[in-house]
């Protein structure tokens, strides 16, 4: 079943034109998105959110919804996403306060469902020195395997 998913997921990747990405690609992926970042355009994040683009959907309400990493760096690795674009967690407001406690609530309960019982990394990658690839603030959920430290 995981072959058959890294193959489903490679094909979609290539269909829809993504980058294939290996741990040496995330430092020019972050360049390359804070290039764009401030585009009109509709990140990858904002299709998964309308449905225009398939993603492995483990958990969704009206505030934000939490989906499988196409490029697992972990035996359980999810995204939990905003539904309202915050494109950076350094341009969140103080008034989002309620919806960033809520994506860490959300974080932990998809972690239990997940069977994560004995821990879990979570990251906000923030900007182009913190390796951020897509412009919509997303927080990454890492387990099912002993994390090292430091982390980069």
């Amino acid at each position: 079943a995981y072959v058959y998913r890294r193959r489903i997921l490679f094909f979609l990747k290539l269909f829809l034109n993504l980058p294939l990405c290996t741990k040496g690609d995330e430092v020019r992926l972050a360049e390359e998105a804070s290039r764009k970042y401030g585009s009109p355009t509709p990140t990858i994040f904002s299709k998964v959110i309308d449905k225009s683009i398939p993603a492995d959907i483990i958990y969704e309400d009206e505030k934000c919804l939490a989906f499988r990493d196409i490029s697992p760096q972990a035996p359980v690795h999810f995204l939990v996403i905003p539904r309202v674009p915050i494109p950076r967690i350094s341009e969140a407001r103080d008034d989002d306060a309620e919806l960033l406690g809520h994506l860490l609530v959300v974080a932990k309960n998809v972690a239990k469902q997940e069977s994560l019982d004995e821990g879990y990394r979570v990251v906000i990658n923030d900007g182009k020195h913190g390796s951020q690839s897509v412009y919509h603030l997303h927080v990454h959920v890492l387990g099912g395997r002993q994390m090292a430290w430091p982390p980069g």
